[in-house]
């Protein structure tokens, strides 16, 4: 059998500096799905920013995944140290149609700065959490904090579990749960300053082991 990995590059994290592991992981782990997330500070100031190191990790209970890197004076961002302070957090999903908004939310202002109102984005109040939601976001999943893992000086992942999920309702069918993933037009996270679309898809369903085998049989 050829040796299919003659052409592969291999990398010793070891030896790679951390700018250099980054820029290996997100060109390669794609796409992300981007977590805008929105925190109140414990002075009730709103505060909203994106994360691309996101995901769900279980449903039963339901978890998500922030990973969270610290300012470069190895202060938490005003996002976890909300998050921390309070134990409450709103995670959304951004569209095509809330890039922009999302950009700004981006950007480092200071803490008594609300990048929500400088966004001009529209929020209601959270109903099992204090941070707002952002009525323009297709999904938004209000989360309790379950546990913080301060994984090195510079960065924390953040557990949270959700307590309540709001989906735009031309977007899911209430009786099947059907969820419209065309229409709900997600942005990933690719390496650099580049985003995806989820709009091309296609589907495959992995057979029972006795299908397959089957399968395998008639195909011999």
């Amino acid at each position: 059998m050829k040796d299919l990995d003659l052409n592969s590059l291999a990398f010793d994290f070891a030896e790679l500096t951390p700018k250099e592991r980054y820029k290996l992981l997100i060109g390669t782990v794609i796409p992300r799905p981007i977590a805008l997330i929105t925190t109140l500070s414990e002075k009730g100031v709103p505060n909203a920013g994106s994360f691309s190191f996101f995901n769900i990790l279980t449903h039963d209970p339901a978890i998500m995944a922030v990973g969270i890197e610290h300012k470069p004076d190895g202060t938490p961002k005003d996002t976890a140290a909300n998050i921390i302070a309070t134990g409450e957090f709103t995670v959304h999903i951004s569209d095509h149609a809330l890039v922009d908004q999302m950009e700004i939310c981006s950007i480092k202002f200071p803490a008594d700065v609300d990048e929500l109102q400088v966004a001009g984005l529209e929020t209601a109040p959270g109903e099992t959490v204090r941070s707002p939601r952002i009525v323009a976001a297709p999904a938004a999943f209000e989360c309790h904090l379950v546990q913080t893992v301060p994984v090195t000086p510079a960065r924390t992942i953040v557990l949270g579990e959700v307590k309540r999920m709001f989906v735009r309702e031309t977007l899911v069918d209430p009786q099947t749960l059907y969820v419209d993933q065309i229409g709900i037009d997600a942005v990933g996270r690719l390496g650099g300053h580049l985003y995806a679309r989820q709009r091309d898809q296609f589907e495959r369903v992995t057979p029972t082991v006795d299908a397959f085998r089957a399968r395998a049989k008639t195909a011999g």
